[in-house]
């Protein structure tokens, strides 16, 4: 018998998006939009079994091998840079990768943020050595908006939807480092040992979204 295709998704608003996508492509995702807190799923229908895991874990499980595919991030990918195939933007959960901070401070920013609080130390990094500037980075794990008001940090680098956090909490966004949405992602070994399936979905939802854009 076919073995079951696992796909990994992230908790959340993005894993009731993802489901909505797969169920126009006939799978069976209807416990993702419940209230169940099962935390894996089988469609035998289609020979599918889904995870729910926290969106920075997606990753793990794809590059491991413990599921085939997932659903995750760009900004978890660009944080992480783990070793598997990136092969569609789902154009789901969109938001924006920014660099920000108080309004009185944005015109010359540059010149003076030497401390940059974040949940994504790594992408800050790169993104402040690339145009050359030397700054101090400080991972946090709660509301960062906090960080330039209490003083902790000069500028922020955050995910924004809306912006309304920020404008809330007095910040404005200095410049945009990257757009994110949600991808689905393959794990190496699995594009060749699953390929056919894989590739019919991949198809599958390429229409789906190419009728919807």
């Amino acid at each position: 018998m076919d073995r079951y295709l696992k796909i990994a998704l992230a908790k959340g608003r993005l894993a009731v998006q993802a489901a909505e996508l797969f169920e126009k492509i006939g799978v069976d995702c209807g416990f993702i939009k419940s209230d169940s807190r099962k935390l894996v799923v089988r469609d035998p229908e289609n020979r599918m079994e889904f995870i729910l895991v926290k969106p920075s874990d997606v990753t793990k499980y794809v590059e491991q091998g413990a599921v085939d595919m997932g659903i995750v991030g760009k900004d978890t990918l660009m944080e992480q840079q783990p070793d598997l195939y990136e092969v569609l933007d789902l154009g789901i959960g969109k938001c924006r990768m920014v660099v920000a901070g108080k309004p009185e401070a944005k015109d010359n920013y540059r010149d003076n943020a030497r401390v940059v609080a974040t949940k994504y130390p790594a992408i800050a990094r790169r993104y402040f050595r690339e145009k050359g500037e030397s700054v101090r980075v400080v991972k946090l794990d709660g509301s960062v908006e906090l960080a330039p008001i209490a003083g902790l940090a000069d500028v922020i680098v955050d995910l924004v939807e809306t912006g309304r956090t920020l404008r809330e909490n007095g910040l404005v966004v200095f410049e945009e480092i990257f757009p994110v949405s949600a991808r689905l992602v393959v794990n190496k070994v699995s594009l060749k040992m699953e390929n056919e399936k894989i590739t019919h979905m991949l198809k599958a939802l390429r229409d789906i979204l190419r009728k919807a854009g």
